[in-house]
């Protein structure tokens, strides 16, 4: 699993008890799922179709960072389905675990479309790509 995204714990971040509020987290962890959605399908309109059991393994606090793992699990038709791991940067102390997280491919119709992808692809495979349908 890769960790892309580090977010710094700050004031506006906590709930009343001090530690990290999980609506904060949850909008984190969604928006980090879809870029990666994005990328790995290539096509800037994708959606949240489902999101699975949301574990909250531990807390994290004002000072703490955190980091987001995304890696996708399955290619459907017109779907990529995720697992995510937020741990504390520091400690690699699990703070949440999503096992699925599944976002729909949406054509220009608005509706749900094939997209064509059946493994993860890293950037240096994009750029590869693009270089060769450029030259």
């Amino acid at each position: 699993m890769n960790f892309h995204t580090r977010k710094w714990i700050k004031p506006e971040d906590l709930n009343p008890n001090g530690t990290l509020f999980g609506g904060s987290l949850l909008r984190w962890v969604d928006e980090e799922a879809a870029i990666y959605a994005i990328v790995q399908l290539d096509n800037q309109h994708v959606v949240t179709k489902r999101i699975s059991e949301v574990n909250f393994v531990s807390s994290a606090k004002q000072g703490d960072i955190i980091e987001l793992g995304i890696t996708a699990t399955e290619f459907g038709r017109a779907s990529i389905t995720l697992r995510c791991v937020v741990r504390n940067k520091i400690t690699h102390k699990e703070i949440l675990r999503i096992e699925r997280m599944v976002f729909a491919n949406i054509g220009p119709n608005g509706k749900p479309a094939a997209h064509g992808k059946t493994a993860i692809t890293y950037g240096y495979e994009r750029m590869n790509q693009q270089q060769v349908k450029v030259g």
